[in-house]
C-alpha cells in the first residue's frame, strides 16, 4: 500500500475563523498550515473569494494569497476562486500581475462566475446580477491582459502584461465544465461541497475539451482537478469524531443563519430532511487512517479520471489538520508528530 495518493495533491483552505478566534488567529492558522504544506510536498493551496460572512476570512483574496504567499517558499498559490462578475478584469489582471512579478512561478487564478455571498451583499458589491451573462468575454479579456495580446486597443495591465499567470475555470455545474473545455483551460470541479453533477462534469470536459482553440497555447490538454473533504489521523475514532464535528458545524452554519441552533438543535437536524440535505454536500469524503484515506483517494481519482486533487482539510482541531497534511503527503516522511507545532 502506497503512503500518499497517486495524484498529485493540492489544497482549498475555507479560511475559516472559528469562534472565539478573531480574524487574525485565523489567518495565522492558514499560515501555518501553508507551511507545513510547503515543506511536505503538495502543489497548490487555493483560497475563495466569500463576502459578508464572518467566519470567513478570504473576502480580499489577492491580499491573503500574497501574504501566505510570502511566508511560504515552494508551494503555488492562487484563487479558488476570485469571482470575476464582481470585478474587472482589467483590475485582476493588474493584481495578479503584480503577484506573479512578486512571486514567479508560484500564483495560480482561479475563476467562478457565482457572487460569493447573498443577494444583498451582491447589491452592495454593485451588481444586479446581469454580470454572470459575460463571464466567457470577461475570462477572455482577461486572458488578453495577461498573455500580453489586449482584446481593447491601447488597454494594457501593467503590472500583468506577459505575466502569463495560468488561469483555471471553477465550477459545480456543467456550464463551468462546458465553458473550460470550449476555452481549452483546465477545470476545477467543487465536489468538496457540490458532487452531484461531478461524474458529468468531468465527462463533458473532457469530451469537448478544444486544444485547438485553447487560451493557454497550442500545446494545451485537458487537466482536470476532483475535490474532496479528507481527515486523516494514526487513529480512525479521532477521525471519526473529527468528521461528526465538521459536520455538526456545517449544519449550524447553513441552517443556522437567521436564527441560533444549539447542540440539541444539530444532533436531531441531523436525521432531518433539511439537516440531511446539507450533510449530502460532503458526499465526498474521506476519513480514517493513512491508508483508508489513500485508498480512497486513488479510487476517486480513477473514478473521475483526475488529473489533480483538490484537498479540503475539514478537520476543525488544528493538530488534526496539521496531521492530516503529514500523513497524506506527497513528499518527506509522514512519522513527525505534528502536536508540537500548534500552540
Amino acid at each position: 500500500m502506497s503512503t500518499t495518493a497517486s495524484s498529485p495533491l493540492s489544497l482549498l483552505d475555507l479560511a475559516f475563523v472559528r469562534p472565539p478566534e478573531t480574524v487574525a488567529d485565523g489567518i495565522a492558522r492558514s499560515v501555518r498550515l501553508a507551511q507545513t504544506a510547503d515543506q511536505r510536498g503538495y502543489s497548490r493551496i487555493w483560497f475563495a473569494e466569500h463576502h459578508n460572512m464572518p467566519n470567513i476570512a478570504s473576502s480580499a483574496t489577492a491580499l491573503l494569497i500574497q501574504h501566505v504567499a510570502s511566508q511560504t517558499e515552494n508551494v503555488r498559490v492562487g484563487s479558488g476562486g476570485i469571482m470575476l462578475p464582481n470585478h474587472a478584469p482589467l483590475m485582476i489582471a493588474e493584481q495578479f500581475g503584480t503577484l506573479e512579478t512578486l512571486y514567479p512561478g508560484r500564483i495560480d487564478l482561479g475563476l467562478g462566475r457565482a457572487p460569493g455571498t447573498d443577494g444583498a451583499t451582491m447589491r452592495a458589491l454593485r451588481r444586479d446580477g446581469t454580470e454572470a451573462d459575460r463571464f466567457q468575454s470577461d475570462v477572455m479579456e482577461l486572458s488578453g491582459y495577461l498573455s500580453g495580446y489586449s482584446r481593447i486597443p491601447g488597454v494594457n495591465a501593467y503590472p500583468g502584461s506577459r505575466t502569463d499567470v495560468p488561469l483555471y475555470i471553477l465550477g459545480s455545474s456543467l456550464f463551468g465544465a462546458q465553458l473550460a473545455a470550449k476555452l481549452g483551460l483546465p477545470y476545477a470541479f467543487a465536489s468538496h461541497f457540490a458532487p452531484q453533477m461531478l461524474n458529468e462534469a468531468a465527462y463533458t470536459y473532457r469530451t469537448h475539451f478544444d486544444a485547438a482553440n485553447s487560451l493557454a497555447g497550442p500545446n494545451a490538454k485537458p487537466h482536470f482537478i476532483a475535490a474532496a473533504n479528507v481527515i486523516a489521523h494514526d487513529d480512525a475514532e479521532v477521525a471519526q469524531e473529527q468528521k461528526t464535528q465538521a459536520e455538526n458545524a456545517w449544519i449550524k452554519n447553513h441552517l443556522g443563519r437567521n436564527r441560533q441552533i444549539t447542540d440539541d438543535d444539530v444532533h436531531m437536524l441531523r436525521d432531518h430532511p433539511a439537516g440531511r440535505q446539507v450533510l449530502s454536500m460532503l458526499s465526498r469524503v474521506a476519513v480514517g487512517t493513512q491508508s483508508d484515506v489513500v485508498s480512497w483517494l486513488d479510487s476517486f481519482a480513477q473514478e473521475v479520471q483526475a488529473d489533480e486533487l483538490m484537498l479540503v482539510n475539514l478537520a476543525p482541531d488544528e493538530s488534526v489538520q496539521h496531521r492530516t497534511l503529514e500523513l497524506l503527503a506527497p513528499s518527506a516522511p509522514a512519522a513527525q508528530d505534528a502536536a508540537s507545532r500548534v500552540a
